[in-house]
C-alpha cells in the first residue's frame, strides 16, 4: 500500500461524514496522489469504494492506522 499524501481522521464520525470529508479534501492532493480515510464507522468499508466508483477515483484498498483503526486508501485520478 502506498504511503498517503494526506490522511483524513474521521474517527468517531458517522455516515455520511467520512465521505463528505473525503470529497472535500481529495482535491488537496495532486492527481496521482493518495488519500487515506481513517474511520471507525463500519459503513465506510462500503462507502469509500462506492464513492470511488461513482467519482472515477481509484480505490486502492484497506489497511490499518497505527492504532488499529481501519484506513481506506484512494488514489486521485482526476
Amino acid at each position: 500500500m502506498p504511503a498517503p499524501d494526506l490522511e483524513i481522521d474521521c474517527r468517531g464520525l458517522m455516515c455520511p461524514q467520512p465521505i463528505i470529508d473525503l470529497a472535500r479534501r481529495v482535491g488537496d492532493v495532486p492527481v496521482g496522489g493518495v488519500v487515506a480515510v481513517v474511520a471507525t464507522d463500519a459503513a465506510a468499508r462500503h462507502d469509500v469504494p462506492a464513492w470511488c466508483r461513482m467519482r472515477g477515483q481509484e480505490y486502492l484498498g484497506q489497511d490499518t492506522a497505527e492504532d488499529g483503526v481501519p484506513r481506506y486508501v484512494v488514489r486521485r485520478t482526476t
